[in-house]
């Protein structure tokens, strides 16, 4: 499958057409898609030469080719090939089998999930914001790879899978040394995965996760949690408004990798269409 990057040389914008370099199976969640229309490319260039002050939204669709499956696309999301749903926040604040079930499933995915890299698209954005081109990146996705590229004007508006926070004080420590606790816990757990979900665990069986013991907080014995906005859960309002006034000084937003659209029956209240005057 094809990449399309963009490069600026003498105040234009350029398209790049590569073949991924990567031996990993990162086009394996992938969705099918059309070749692409030299005219839409030609379209898309205009618009980001004309913009002066960008903004840019990226969705689960910008890591499928890192290898990191979404939960929507045809065939190949999460929906597609599994009955699975994502955890709801009020089932992990309320249950201590729900969160060992997660913490579990995330303790064998983490090493897969942390590896990670980002691919041409994460890359293109990085160089925007280099050259003075992106205003500010806002990123929907948990997997940190828009900071791996080197984005720093970003605001990651459901967290991020490389923090663990306190549910009682609100320490914040790196995922990274919770697997080591994990390990020590553990020394002689070990589980086979049987898939991959997008927000870095994996499927497990009940049977399997029983017998695993899951650390709490260091600082004050409180349950831990990943720093990320579960289903059902709101996003900060301070947050909100910071992105609100982002977007107030943009005269250009671009989406990639999301419809930009959630389940009717969704329990988010974070609504995209209150920050980007979006019908839904």
């Amino acid at each position: 499958m094809s990449r399309l990057t963009f490069r600026s040389t003498k105040g234009h914008w350029m398209t790049n057409l590569s073949r991924p370099r990567s031996h990993r199976p990162t086009g394996l969640f992938v969705p099918p898609s059309p070749p692409l229309d030299p005219e839409k490319i030609k379209e898309l260039q205009r618009f980001i030469t004309l913009s002066k002050k960008l903004i840019v939204m990226t969705g689960a669709g910008i890591s499928t080719e890192s290898g990191i499956p979404d939960y929507r696309s045809e065939k190949v999301g999460l929906y597609a090939r599994t009955d699975r749903r994502p955890i709801q926040h009020i089932d992990f604040i309320r249950s201590a089998p729900v969160r060992q079930r997660y913490w579990a499933r995330n303790f064998v995915g983490w090493p897969q999930f942390s590896s990670h890299q980002p691919n041409p698209a994460h890359w293109a954005l990085s160089n925007w914001e280099k050259l003075g081109k992106l205003h500010w990146l806002v990123t929907q996705n948990v997997d940190a790879l828009h900071s791996k590229a080197g984005n720093r004007r970003l605001t990651e508006l459901h967290g991020c899978m490389h923090r663990v926070l306190c549910l009682n004080c609100g320490e914040q420590t790196p995922r990274r040394v919770l697997q080591e606790r994990f390990q020590v816990l553990n020394p002689s757990w070990s589980a086979e995965a049987q898939g991959v979900a997008p927000d870095g665990d994996v499927f497990l069986t009940e049977e399997q996760v029983r017998s695993f013991q899951v650390p709490s907080c260091d600082r004050c014995g409180g349950p831990l949690k990943p720093d990320v906005v579960f289903f059902g859960d709101t996003v900060k309002p301070d947050k909100v408004d910071f992105v609100h006034r982002r977007v107030k000084e943009a005269d250009s937003l671009l989406v990639v990798g999301s419809s930009l659209q959630i389940p009717k029956d969704s329990s988010l209240t974070f609504r995209l269409t209150e920050v980007y005057g979006f019908g839904l």
